[in-house]
């Protein structure tokens, strides 16, 4: 629970730099037309030619309704272009769940990344944290039963193992597909610009407040990988990105009031602008498009 109370909160954002929040939330919406240009990659090879503007406004609309059900969104986003393009939606749906194998690869790589740049402070911190027999076997034993499931998975007949290795199959299709398409360096171009521009946004928005510089990048990354498992479990990370990034910050040493408020303004300015855009885009989607059905 933290401790910071709401009039010391109303002074940070009062305070705080809006002119490097806006240049965060910039960046933050460069990352969105980004992931909505590199669905067409995916789209133009099954034979849809979809106009940018509905992938943009679809992309918009599932984020703003990932707000109310996590995940729904994604069968939103699906469900405009099989409404207003035509795409059926198990071929849409299927381009979001290899999407989702790049983004997580890439989400991988920033964890592998963080680990070699702070391999000592989390080495440390983890030795002061547990008991280091007790996570020497545990690994040990989640390596063995995992060898022994790979083994079952492979070797087993039945109804389940056919099923997990038919869908594990099923997800490498997905990830070498990405490989296998015409436009597939810009696609995996567009995936590194989208996810440079989510850690740039989180880094620059650190300016906006004062107690928070001169910061280690590598307190930015454990933040932002904090943050952004925030936001998975939960509906857009509500209540549960700035604890997050408290948490993170808190291992540098930085205090919990403008790590809490920093936490809140990237929170709110980002939720702020899916608002909007998803909201007009919601609006305008019918209206876009009915300008062209009557064409």
């Amino acid at each position: 629970m933290s401790k910071v109370s709401i009039d010391e909160l109303l002074v940070y954002f009062k305070n705080a730099n809006y002119w490097w929040i806006l240049l965060g939330a910039i960046l933050g919406l460069l990352s969105h037309l980004s992931r909505a240009y590199r669905w067409l990659f995916m789209l133009e090879p099954m034979g849809y030619h979809v106009k940018l503007p509905n992938s943009i406004m679809a992309v918009f609309a599932a984020y703003l309704i990932n707000y109310t059900i996590p995940r729904a969104g994604e069968v939103a986003r699906v469900s405009v272009l099989t409404t207003y393009e035509g795409v059926p939606f198990d071929r849409g749906f299927g381009t979001v769940v290899a999407e989702r194998i790049a983004d997580l690869i890439v989400m991988f790589s920033i964890i592998l990344v963080t680990l070699c740049l702070q391999f000592d402070f989390i080495f440390n911190f983890f030795l002061s944290k547990f008991n280091v027999s007790k996570v020497i076997i545990g690994m040990v034993g989640l390596a063995v039963f995992g060898i022994a499931f790979l083994i079952y998975i492979r070797t087993s007949h039945s109804t389940l193992a056919v099923k997990i290795r038919t869908f594990v199959l099923g997800l490498l299709e997905g990830i070498l597909s990405i490989f296998k398409m015409k436009k597939k360096w810009p696609f995996i171009a567009h995936t590194l610009f989208i996810w440079a521009m989510y850690v740039l946004m989180f880094y620059i928005t650190t300016f906006a407040l004062d107690g928070l510089q001169p910061i280690a990048f590598g307190a930015i990354l454990i933040a932002f990988i904090s943050a952004s498992f925030s936001i998975a479990a939960t509906n857009g990370g509500i209540g549960s990105y700035p604890v997050a990034v408290y948490a993170a910050f808190s291992l540098f040493g930085i205090a919990e009031g403008p790590s809490i408020a920093f936490g809140w303004i990237m929170w709110s300015s980002q939720t702020l602008l899916i608002i909007v855009c998803g909201g007009l885009s919601l609006l305008f989607l019918p209206v876009y498009n009915r300008k062209f059905n009557l064409k």
